[in-house]
Protein backbone atom coordinates (compact mmCIF):
# COMPACT_ATOMS: atom_id res chain seq x y z
CA UNK A 1 0.00 0.00 0.00
CA UNK A 2 1.36 3.33 -0.68
CA UNK A 3 2.53 5.79 2.03
CA UNK A 4 0.50 8.81 0.86
CA UNK A 5 -2.30 11.31 2.83
CA UNK A 6 -4.51 10.48 -0.14
CA UNK A 7 -8.25 10.96 1.05
CA UNK A 8 -10.33 7.08 1.78
CA UNK A 9 -13.71 7.30 2.93
CA UNK A 10 -13.38 4.03 4.82
CA UNK A 11 -10.32 2.75 5.95
CA UNK A 12 -10.25 -1.24 6.86
CA UNK A 13 -7.74 -2.54 9.58
CA UNK A 14 -6.35 -5.96 10.16
CA UNK A 15 -5.18 -5.84 13.73
CA UNK A 16 -2.22 -7.19 14.37
CA UNK A 17 -0.24 -8.48 18.14
CA UNK A 18 0.88 -11.97 16.30
CA UNK A 19 3.58 -12.05 18.42
CA UNK A 20 1.78 -12.12 21.82
CA UNK A 21 -1.13 -14.77 19.40
CA UNK A 22 1.77 -17.01 18.20
CA UNK A 23 5.09 -15.94 20.02
CA UNK A 24 8.15 -17.05 18.75
CA UNK A 25 6.30 -19.57 16.15
CA UNK A 26 4.88 -16.08 14.38
CA UNK A 27 8.36 -15.62 12.75
CA UNK A 28 8.46 -17.89 10.22
CA UNK A 29 6.16 -21.03 10.99
CA UNK A 30 2.59 -19.58 11.35
CA UNK A 31 0.90 -18.49 7.81
CA UNK A 32 0.05 -14.66 7.18
CA UNK A 33 -3.12 -14.52 5.54
CA UNK A 34 -4.94 -11.81 3.59
CA UNK A 35 -7.84 -10.69 5.70
CA UNK A 36 -11.02 -12.18 4.72
CA UNK A 37 -13.33 -9.82 5.88
CA UNK A 38 -11.70 -6.76 5.32
CA UNK A 39 -11.76 -7.88 1.29
CA UNK A 40 -15.70 -8.74 1.62
CA UNK A 41 -16.21 -5.70 3.47
CA UNK A 42 -14.40 -3.39 0.84
CA UNK A 43 -15.63 -4.92 -2.32
CA UNK A 44 -19.14 -4.56 -0.94
CA UNK A 45 -18.59 -0.55 -0.06
CA UNK A 46 -16.12 0.30 -2.75
CA UNK A 47 -18.73 -0.95 -5.15
CA UNK A 48 -21.19 1.53 -3.98
CA UNK A 49 -19.30 4.15 -4.58
CA UNK A 50 -17.10 4.57 -1.93
CA UNK A 51 -13.16 4.66 -1.53
CA UNK A 52 -11.53 2.11 0.44
CA UNK A 53 -8.18 1.72 2.31
CA UNK A 54 -7.05 -1.38 4.10
CA UNK A 55 -3.88 -1.37 6.29
CA UNK A 56 -2.94 -4.81 7.54
CA UNK A 57 -0.89 -4.32 10.53
CA UNK A 58 -0.07 -8.44 10.56
CA UNK A 59 1.14 -8.27 7.03
CA UNK A 60 2.84 -5.34 6.65
CA UNK A 61 4.94 -5.70 10.89
CA UNK A 62 3.32 -2.48 12.03
CA UNK A 63 2.17 -1.32 15.47
CA UNK A 64 -0.92 0.51 16.31
CA UNK A 65 1.08 3.84 16.69
CA UNK A 66 2.10 3.57 12.79
CA UNK A 67 -1.17 2.32 12.11
CA UNK A 68 -3.09 5.73 14.06
CA UNK A 69 -0.28 8.25 12.31
CA UNK A 70 -1.62 6.98 8.78
CA UNK A 71 -5.50 7.27 9.67
CA UNK A 72 -4.66 10.33 10.83
CA UNK A 73 -2.79 11.55 7.27
CA UNK A 74 -5.74 9.58 5.15
CA UNK A 75 -8.57 11.14 6.96
CA UNK A 76 -11.10 8.64 6.73
CA UNK A 77 -14.95 8.97 7.35
CA UNK A 78 -15.02 6.24 9.09
CA UNK A 79 -12.35 3.45 9.87
CA UNK A 80 -13.22 -0.37 10.56
CA UNK A 81 -11.37 -2.67 12.58
CA UNK A 82 -12.00 -5.97 11.37
CA UNK A 83 -11.48 -9.24 14.04
CA UNK A 84 -11.70 -12.30 12.12
CA UNK A 85 -9.00 -15.25 12.72
CA UNK A 86 -7.72 -17.05 10.08
CA UNK A 87 -8.87 -19.64 11.87
CA UNK A 88 -12.46 -19.19 10.91
CA UNK A 89 -13.93 -20.95 14.47
CA UNK A 90 -12.07 -18.23 16.32
CA UNK A 91 -11.53 -14.93 16.29
CA UNK A 92 -10.93 -13.87 20.18
CA UNK A 93 -7.78 -13.83 20.18
CA UNK A 94 -7.30 -11.24 17.55
CA UNK A 95 -8.85 -8.80 20.00
CA UNK A 96 -5.23 -8.40 21.39
CA UNK A 97 -4.18 -6.32 18.50
CA UNK A 98 -7.69 -4.48 17.82
CA UNK A 99 -7.72 -3.41 21.56
CA UNK A 100 -4.49 -1.60 21.08
CA UNK A 101 -5.23 -0.08 17.56
CA UNK A 102 -8.68 0.98 18.68
CA UNK A 103 -6.58 2.95 21.93
CA UNK A 104 -3.75 4.60 19.35
CA UNK A 105 -6.15 5.35 17.18
CA UNK A 106 -8.29 7.35 19.73
CA UNK A 107 -5.26 8.53 20.72
CA UNK A 108 -3.93 10.27 17.62
CA UNK A 109 -7.04 10.80 15.86
CA UNK A 110 -9.78 10.91 18.34
CA UNK A 111 -11.83 12.58 15.46
CA UNK A 112 -12.23 9.69 13.55
CA UNK A 113 -15.34 7.38 14.31
CA UNK A 114 -14.45 3.48 15.08
CA UNK A 115 -16.64 0.15 14.31
CA UNK A 116 -15.66 -3.22 15.60
CA UNK A 117 -16.88 -5.91 13.53
CA UNK A 118 -16.13 -9.39 13.77
CA UNK A 119 -16.41 -12.83 15.14
CA UNK A 120 -16.07 -12.39 18.70
CA UNK A 121 -17.70 -8.69 18.72
CA UNK A 122 -20.87 -10.31 17.41
CA UNK A 123 -21.12 -12.63 19.89
CA UNK A 124 -20.07 -10.13 23.11
CA UNK A 125 -21.14 -6.61 21.33
CA UNK A 126 -21.98 -4.60 24.34
CA UNK A 127 -19.32 -5.86 26.49
CA UNK A 128 -16.92 -4.97 23.64
CA UNK A 129 -18.71 -1.20 23.00
CA UNK A 130 -17.96 -0.95 26.98
CA UNK A 131 -14.67 -2.04 27.11
CA UNK A 132 -13.46 -1.30 23.84
CA UNK A 133 -12.22 2.80 23.00
CA UNK A 134 -14.82 2.18 19.76
CA UNK A 135 -17.78 4.68 19.07
CA UNK A 136 -19.75 2.18 17.49
CA UNK A 137 -19.54 -2.15 17.53
CA UNK A 138 -21.58 -4.39 14.61
CA UNK A 139 -23.58 -7.09 15.69
CA UNK A 140 -23.82 -9.45 12.05
CA UNK A 141 -21.47 -10.16 9.62
CA UNK A 142 -20.63 -6.51 8.84
CA UNK A 143 -20.96 -4.82 5.17
CA UNK A 144 -24.26 -3.82 5.25
CA UNK A 145 -23.83 -2.47 8.60
CA UNK A 146 -20.39 -0.57 7.70
CA UNK A 147 -21.98 0.83 4.48
CA UNK A 148 -24.76 2.21 6.40
CA UNK A 149 -22.84 4.03 8.97
CA UNK A 150 -20.07 4.94 6.65
CA UNK A 151 -22.96 6.64 4.38
CA UNK A 152 -24.36 8.12 7.91
CA UNK A 153 -20.73 9.87 8.86
CA UNK A 154 -20.23 11.11 4.95
CA UNK A 155 -23.74 12.82 5.86
CA UNK A 156 -22.72 14.20 9.38
CA UNK A 157 -26.06 12.55 10.86
CA UNK A 158 -26.09 13.36 14.69
CA UNK A 159 -24.29 10.10 16.61
CA UNK A 160 -27.89 10.11 18.39
CA UNK A 161 -29.88 9.48 14.80
CA UNK A 162 -28.79 6.10 14.31
CA UNK A 163 -31.33 3.61 14.72
CA UNK A 164 -32.18 3.11 10.85
CA UNK A 165 -28.69 1.21 10.54
CA UNK A 166 -28.66 -2.44 11.01
CA UNK A 167 -26.41 -4.70 13.24
CA UNK A 168 -25.55 -1.43 14.67
CA UNK A 169 -24.35 -1.62 18.67
CA UNK A 170 -24.03 2.26 20.02
CA UNK A 171 -24.30 4.25 22.36
CA UNK A 172 -27.69 6.43 22.98
CA UNK A 173 -28.31 8.73 26.04
CA UNK A 174 -26.22 6.91 27.92
CA UNK A 175 -27.34 3.49 27.41
CA UNK A 176 -26.08 0.56 24.87
CA UNK A 177 -28.96 0.50 22.05
CA UNK A 178 -28.18 -2.91 19.86
CA UNK A 179 -30.26 -2.05 16.53
CA UNK A 180 -32.47 -4.83 14.54
CA UNK A 181 -29.86 -6.91 12.75
CA UNK A 182 -28.99 -6.72 8.78
CA UNK A 183 -30.06 -9.37 6.55
CA UNK A 184 -27.99 -12.01 5.77
CA UNK A 185 -26.44 -11.07 1.97
CA UNK A 186 -27.81 -13.86 -0.44
CA UNK A 187 -26.21 -13.02 -3.84
CA UNK A 188 -22.18 -13.83 -2.48
CA UNK A 189 -20.78 -13.49 -6.41
CA UNK A 190 -22.21 -10.14 -6.97
CA UNK A 191 -21.67 -8.34 -3.15
CA UNK A 192 -19.22 -10.51 -1.44
CA UNK A 193 -16.51 -10.98 -3.95
CA UNK A 194 -13.69 -9.25 -1.83
CA UNK A 195 -12.03 -8.63 -5.36
CA UNK A 196 -9.81 -5.74 -4.06
CA UNK A 197 -6.67 -6.92 -4.27
CA UNK A 198 -4.94 -3.92 -5.84
CA UNK A 199 -4.96 -2.43 -1.95
CA UNK A 200 -3.12 -5.27 -0.33
CA UNK A 201 0.37 -6.10 0.20
CA UNK A 202 0.05 -9.36 -1.54
CA UNK A 203 4.06 -9.60 -1.56
CA UNK A 204 3.84 -10.36 2.34
CA UNK A 205 1.66 -13.29 3.11
CA UNK A 206 2.50 -16.50 3.20
CA UNK A 207 1.47 -20.57 3.41
CA UNK A 208 1.97 -22.33 6.81
CA UNK A 209 5.39 -24.37 7.17
CA UNK A 210 3.41 -27.56 6.44
CA UNK A 211 1.80 -26.82 3.24
CA UNK A 212 4.73 -26.73 1.48
CA UNK A 213 6.71 -29.89 3.08
CA UNK A 214 9.08 -30.47 0.24
CA UNK A 215 9.29 -27.23 -1.06
CA UNK A 216 9.61 -25.07 1.26
CA UNK A 217 10.67 -22.34 -0.81
CA UNK A 218 7.34 -22.11 -2.20
CA UNK A 219 5.28 -20.26 0.88
CA UNK A 220 4.96 -17.15 -1.13
CA UNK A 221 3.11 -16.21 -3.61
CA UNK A 222 0.15 -17.08 -0.87
CA UNK A 223 -3.32 -16.31 -0.39
CA UNK A 224 -6.90 -17.35 0.76
CA UNK A 225 -10.13 -17.45 -0.53
CA UNK A 226 -13.77 -18.79 0.90
CA UNK A 227 -16.05 -20.60 -1.30
CA UNK A 228 -19.02 -20.82 1.05
CA UNK A 229 -20.19 -19.13 4.74
CA UNK A 230 -21.17 -20.57 7.50
CA UNK A 231 -21.50 -24.38 8.91
CA UNK A 232 -24.69 -26.51 8.75
CA UNK A 233 -23.26 -28.21 11.73
CA UNK A 234 -23.15 -27.49 15.66
CA UNK A 235 -20.45 -28.43 17.61
CA UNK A 236 -20.09 -27.65 20.91
CA UNK A 237 -16.17 -25.99 20.63
CA UNK A 238 -17.05 -23.87 17.95
CA UNK A 239 -18.08 -20.60 17.27
CA UNK A 240 -18.26 -19.80 13.21
CA UNK A 241 -21.75 -18.83 13.47
CA UNK A 242 -21.58 -15.90 15.68
CA UNK A 243 -21.60 -13.22 13.00
CA UNK A 244 -24.74 -14.67 11.55
CA UNK A 245 -27.08 -15.78 14.24
CA UNK A 246 -28.15 -19.12 12.52
CA UNK A 247 -25.93 -22.21 11.09
CA UNK A 248 -27.11 -20.63 7.37
CA UNK A 249 -24.66 -22.44 5.10
CA UNK A 250 -24.51 -20.39 1.72
CA UNK A 251 -22.22 -20.53 -1.11
CA UNK A 252 -20.58 -19.03 -4.23
CA UNK A 253 -20.88 -20.38 -7.74
CA UNK A 254 -18.07 -22.04 -8.78
CA UNK A 255 -17.87 -20.12 -12.01
CA UNK A 256 -16.89 -17.13 -9.41
CA UNK A 257 -14.58 -19.68 -7.28
CA UNK A 258 -12.62 -20.12 -10.37
CA UNK A 259 -12.70 -16.63 -11.99
CA UNK A 260 -11.08 -15.64 -8.84
CA UNK A 261 -8.23 -18.07 -9.01
CA UNK A 262 -7.59 -17.40 -12.49
CA UNK A 263 -7.29 -14.05 -11.12
CA UNK A 264 -4.51 -14.73 -8.65
CA UNK A 265 -2.92 -17.00 -10.51
CA UNK A 266 -2.50 -15.13 -14.37
CA UNK A 267 -2.25 -11.88 -12.81
CA UNK A 268 -0.05 -12.36 -9.68
CA UNK A 269 1.54 -15.85 -9.88
CA UNK A 270 -0.17 -17.53 -7.44
CA UNK A 271 -0.46 -21.30 -6.72
CA UNK A 272 -0.35 -21.71 -2.86
CA UNK A 273 -4.04 -21.25 -1.55
CA UNK A 274 -5.82 -21.93 1.37
CA UNK A 275 -10.19 -22.03 1.32
CA UNK A 276 -10.86 -20.54 4.55
CA UNK A 277 -14.01 -22.07 4.36
CA UNK A 278 -14.90 -23.67 7.49
CA UNK A 279 -16.32 -26.55 5.88
CA UNK A 280 -15.35 -26.88 2.55
CA UNK A 281 -15.73 -30.50 1.71
CA UNK A 282 -19.51 -30.44 2.32
CA UNK A 283 -22.06 -30.06 -0.70
CA UNK A 284 -20.92 -32.84 -3.32
CA UNK A 285 -22.35 -30.76 -5.85
CA UNK A 286 -20.45 -27.37 -5.25
CA UNK A 287 -16.64 -29.17 -4.53
CA UNK A 288 -17.33 -31.17 -8.14
CA UNK A 289 -18.19 -27.96 -9.98
CA UNK A 290 -15.38 -26.26 -8.55
CA UNK A 291 -12.55 -29.34 -8.95
CA UNK A 292 -14.37 -29.53 -12.83
CA UNK A 293 -13.29 -25.90 -13.70
CA UNK A 294 -10.25 -25.80 -12.10
CA UNK A 295 -9.01 -29.06 -13.62
CA UNK A 296 -9.47 -27.94 -17.35
CA UNK A 297 -7.08 -25.25 -16.41
CA UNK A 298 -4.42 -27.45 -15.70
CA UNK A 299 -3.00 -24.80 -13.20
CA UNK A 300 -0.52 -27.04 -10.89
CA UNK A 301 -1.66 -25.57 -7.39
CA UNK A 302 -0.81 -26.65 -4.30
CA UNK A 303 -4.62 -26.16 -1.85
CA UNK A 304 -5.32 -27.01 1.51
CA UNK A 305 -9.06 -26.82 3.19
CA UNK A 306 -11.22 -28.33 6.02
CA UNK A 307 -13.47 -31.58 5.96
CA UNK A 308 -14.86 -33.56 7.93
CA UNK A 309 -14.70 -37.39 8.17
CA UNK A 310 -18.22 -38.09 7.39
CA UNK A 311 -18.70 -35.27 4.48
CA UNK A 312 -15.52 -36.63 2.16
CA UNK A 313 -16.60 -39.82 -0.23
CA UNK A 314 -13.93 -41.64 -1.74
CA UNK A 315 -15.59 -41.01 -5.08
CA UNK A 316 -14.67 -36.93 -4.60
CA UNK A 317 -11.14 -37.95 -3.90
CA UNK A 318 -9.63 -38.24 -7.57
CA UNK A 319 -11.23 -34.80 -8.99
CA UNK A 320 -9.93 -33.00 -5.65
CA UNK A 321 -6.60 -33.99 -6.24
CA UNK A 322 -6.58 -33.26 -9.62
CA UNK A 323 -7.72 -30.01 -8.87
CA UNK A 324 -5.42 -28.99 -7.18
CA UNK A 325 -5.98 -30.03 -3.86
CA UNK A 326 -2.71 -31.22 -1.95
CA UNK A 327 -4.07 -30.82 1.81
CA UNK A 328 -7.05 -31.87 3.51
CA UNK A 329 -7.63 -30.92 7.56
CA UNK A 330 -9.70 -33.20 8.77
CA UNK A 331 -11.91 -31.95 12.63
CA UNK A 332 -10.40 -35.98 14.45
CA UNK A 333 -10.75 -34.22 17.76
CA UNK A 334 -10.81 -37.11 20.28
CA UNK A 335 -9.75 -40.63 20.03
CA UNK A 336 -12.73 -41.36 22.61
CA UNK A 337 -16.14 -41.97 20.96
CA UNK A 338 -18.03 -40.84 24.35
CA UNK A 339 -15.89 -37.30 24.29
CA UNK A 340 -17.06 -36.69 20.38
CA UNK A 341 -20.64 -38.01 20.90
CA UNK A 342 -20.42 -35.42 23.82
CA UNK A 343 -19.28 -32.67 21.60
CA UNK A 344 -21.67 -33.59 18.72
CA UNK A 345 -19.00 -34.82 17.04
CA UNK A 346 -20.41 -38.62 16.32
CA UNK A 347 -17.56 -40.62 14.28
CA UNK A 348 -16.74 -44.16 14.85
CA UNK A 349 -13.01 -45.14 14.60
CA UNK A 350 -12.63 -47.70 12.22
CA UNK A 351 -14.33 -44.86 9.78
CA UNK A 352 -12.08 -42.18 10.55
CA UNK A 353 -9.27 -44.44 9.99
CA UNK A 354 -10.47 -45.28 6.65
CA UNK A 355 -10.83 -42.13 5.38
CA UNK A 356 -7.53 -40.94 6.27
CA UNK A 357 -6.61 -43.82 4.39
CA UNK A 358 -8.03 -43.56 1.40
CA UNK A 359 -7.36 -39.05 1.52
CA UNK A 360 -3.75 -40.43 1.57
CA UNK A 361 -3.59 -43.39 -1.25
CA UNK A 362 -5.22 -40.72 -3.65
CA UNK A 363 -2.03 -38.32 -3.36
CA UNK A 364 -3.73 -35.56 -0.84
CA UNK A 365 -1.85 -35.43 2.46
CA UNK A 366 -4.07 -35.42 5.73
CA UNK A 367 -3.82 -32.35 8.59
CA UNK A 368 -5.23 -34.47 11.70
CA UNK A 369 -7.12 -31.44 14.24
CA UNK A 370 -7.14 -32.78 17.77
CA UNK A 371 -8.64 -31.38 20.56
CA UNK A 372 -7.38 -31.94 24.71
CA UNK A 373 -9.87 -31.36 27.38
CA UNK A 374 -13.04 -31.14 25.99
CA UNK A 375 -15.82 -31.61 28.70
CA UNK A 376 -15.99 -35.07 28.86
CA UNK A 377 -11.92 -35.82 29.11
CA UNK A 378 -9.91 -37.25 31.74
CA UNK A 379 -6.61 -38.63 31.62
CA UNK A 380 -7.20 -41.98 30.03
CA UNK A 381 -9.02 -40.06 27.48
CA UNK A 382 -6.44 -37.75 26.29
CA UNK A 383 -4.04 -40.61 25.72
CA UNK A 384 -6.60 -42.39 23.66
CA UNK A 385 -6.85 -38.98 21.38
CA UNK A 386 -2.86 -39.32 20.93
CA UNK A 387 -2.52 -42.81 20.66
CA UNK A 388 -5.02 -42.44 17.96
CA UNK A 389 -3.23 -39.00 16.24
CA UNK A 390 0.48 -41.52 16.03
CA UNK A 391 -1.61 -44.39 15.03
CA UNK A 392 -2.84 -42.46 11.82
CA UNK A 393 0.16 -40.62 11.43
CA UNK A 394 -1.07 -37.75 9.38
CA UNK A 395 1.21 -35.75 7.49
CA UNK A 396 0.75 -33.00 10.11
CA UNK A 397 -0.83 -32.41 13.17
CA UNK A 398 -2.60 -29.32 14.96
CA UNK A 399 -2.67 -30.08 19.01
CA UNK A 400 -5.31 -27.96 20.40
CA UNK A 401 -6.72 -27.45 23.89
CA UNK A 402 -10.00 -26.90 24.56
CA UNK A 403 -11.40 -23.39 24.95
CA UNK A 404 -14.61 -21.73 25.30
CA UNK A 405 -14.63 -18.98 22.37
CA UNK A 406 -17.39 -16.49 22.96
CA UNK A 407 -19.89 -17.16 20.81
CA UNK A 408 -19.87 -21.39 20.81
CA UNK A 409 -22.06 -23.56 22.90
CA UNK A 410 -18.82 -24.14 25.70
CA UNK A 411 -19.09 -20.28 25.98
CA UNK A 412 -22.52 -20.19 27.73
CA UNK A 413 -21.89 -23.35 29.42
CA UNK A 414 -18.93 -21.92 30.91
CA UNK A 415 -20.66 -18.52 31.88
CA UNK A 416 -23.75 -20.61 33.05
CA UNK A 417 -21.44 -22.51 35.60
CA UNK A 418 -19.16 -20.60 36.60
CA UNK A 419 -16.04 -22.61 34.87
CA UNK A 420 -13.37 -20.58 34.48
CA UNK A 421 -12.32 -18.64 31.97
CA UNK A 422 -8.96 -16.70 30.73
CA UNK A 423 -8.41 -13.33 32.32
CA UNK A 424 -7.32 -11.86 29.12
CA UNK A 425 -8.42 -12.19 25.24
CA UNK A 426 -4.79 -13.62 24.43
CA UNK A 427 -5.27 -16.41 27.17
CA UNK A 428 -7.99 -17.75 24.20
CA UNK A 429 -4.90 -17.91 21.99
CA UNK A 430 -3.66 -21.55 21.53
CA UNK A 431 0.56 -20.47 21.31
CA UNK A 432 0.34 -17.06 23.54
CA UNK A 433 2.42 -17.11 26.67
CA UNK A 434 -0.75 -17.14 28.63
CA UNK A 435 -3.11 -19.50 27.17
CA UNK A 436 -5.61 -20.89 29.63
CA UNK A 437 -8.26 -23.75 28.46
CA UNK A 438 -11.09 -24.54 29.93
CA UNK A 439 -10.24 -27.13 32.94
CA UNK A 440 -12.24 -30.59 32.98
CA UNK A 441 -14.35 -32.33 35.81
CA UNK A 442 -11.47 -33.99 36.75
CA UNK A 443 -8.62 -32.15 35.21
CA UNK A 444 -7.13 -28.54 36.06
CA UNK A 445 -6.85 -26.17 32.69
CA UNK A 446 -2.54 -26.36 33.93
CA UNK A 447 -2.88 -30.05 33.65
CA UNK A 448 -4.66 -29.95 30.06
CA UNK A 449 -1.94 -27.39 28.82
CA UNK A 450 0.97 -29.88 29.62
CA UNK A 451 -0.39 -32.49 28.65
CA UNK A 452 -1.59 -30.66 24.79
CA UNK A 453 2.44 -29.26 24.99
CA UNK A 454 3.52 -32.80 25.71
CA UNK A 455 1.69 -34.46 22.99
CA UNK A 456 2.86 -32.32 20.25
CA UNK A 457 6.51 -33.03 21.29
CA UNK A 458 5.76 -36.66 21.12
CA UNK A 459 3.59 -36.76 17.87
CA UNK A 460 6.68 -34.70 15.85
CA UNK A 461 9.58 -36.72 17.86
CA UNK A 462 7.82 -40.17 17.06
CA UNK A 463 10.45 -42.28 14.45
CA UNK A 464 7.31 -43.91 13.04
CA UNK A 465 6.70 -40.15 12.08
CA UNK A 466 9.76 -38.87 11.07
CA UNK A 467 11.01 -41.92 8.48
CA UNK A 468 7.07 -41.12 6.99
CA UNK A 469 8.42 -37.59 6.60
CA UNK A 470 11.94 -38.03 5.01
CA UNK A 471 10.04 -40.74 2.68
CA UNK A 472 7.67 -38.57 1.65
CA UNK A 473 8.93 -35.13 1.78
CA UNK A 474 12.86 -35.54 1.81
CA UNK A 475 15.78 -34.95 4.07
CA UNK A 476 15.48 -31.18 4.55
CA UNK A 477 11.56 -31.39 5.60
CA UNK A 478 12.82 -33.68 8.50
CA UNK A 479 15.09 -30.97 9.75
CA UNK A 480 13.02 -28.30 9.54
CA UNK A 481 10.89 -30.38 11.18
CA UNK A 482 13.10 -31.46 13.83
CA UNK A 483 14.52 -27.90 14.63
CA UNK A 484 10.57 -26.86 14.51
CA UNK A 485 10.31 -29.28 17.54
CA UNK A 486 13.29 -28.15 19.60
CA UNK A 487 11.27 -24.94 20.22
CA UNK A 488 9.08 -25.28 23.51
CA UNK A 489 6.26 -22.43 24.30
CA UNK A 490 7.02 -20.43 27.02
CA UNK A 491 3.33 -21.16 29.63
CA UNK A 492 2.50 -19.03 32.39
CA UNK A 493 0.48 -22.14 33.80
CA UNK A 494 3.49 -24.20 33.73
CA UNK A 495 5.52 -22.12 35.26
CA UNK A 496 4.47 -23.30 38.57
CA UNK A 497 4.62 -26.71 40.20
CA UNK A 498 0.96 -27.84 38.45
CA UNK A 499 -2.07 -28.63 41.05
CA UNK A 500 -4.97 -31.09 40.42
CA UNK A 501 -8.04 -29.60 39.45
CA UNK A 502 -10.78 -30.28 42.30
CA UNK A 503 -13.38 -30.66 40.32
CA UNK A 504 -16.56 -28.64 39.21
CA UNK A 505 -19.86 -30.31 38.63
CA UNK A 506 -20.10 -32.06 34.84
CA UNK A 507 -22.77 -30.63 33.03
CA UNK A 508 -24.21 -32.12 30.20
CA UNK A 509 -23.92 -30.76 26.54
CA UNK A 510 -27.13 -32.29 25.62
Amino acid sequence: MSRTDTHADLVLINPGGRDRIYQDLGRGLSAVEPPLWCRLIGGYVRDRGHSIRVIDSEAEEIGPETVARLVKEIEPHLVAIVVFGHQPSASTQQMVGAADATAALKETAPEVPIIITGGHVSALPERTLREEAADFVCKGEGPITVLKLLEAMKAARPKSDLEDIPGLVWWKDGQVKINQPAELIRDLDADLHGNIWDVLPLGNYRAHNWQCFGELQSRQPYVSIYTSLGCPYKCTFCCINAPFDTNRYRTRTPAAVAAEIDLLHNRYEVKTFKIIDEMFVLNERHVLGICDLLIERKYDLNIWAYARVDTVKPSMLDKLRRAGFRWLALGIESGSKHVRDGARKSLKHDDIIDIVRKIQMAGIHVIGNYIFGLPDDDKETMTETLRLAKELNCEFANFYSAMAYPGSRLYRLAQENGWPLPERWSGFSQHSYDCTPLPTATLSAAEVLKFRDDAFYAYFSNAQYLDMITQRFGWETRRHIEQMNSYRLPRKLLEQPIKENRGWANTSLA
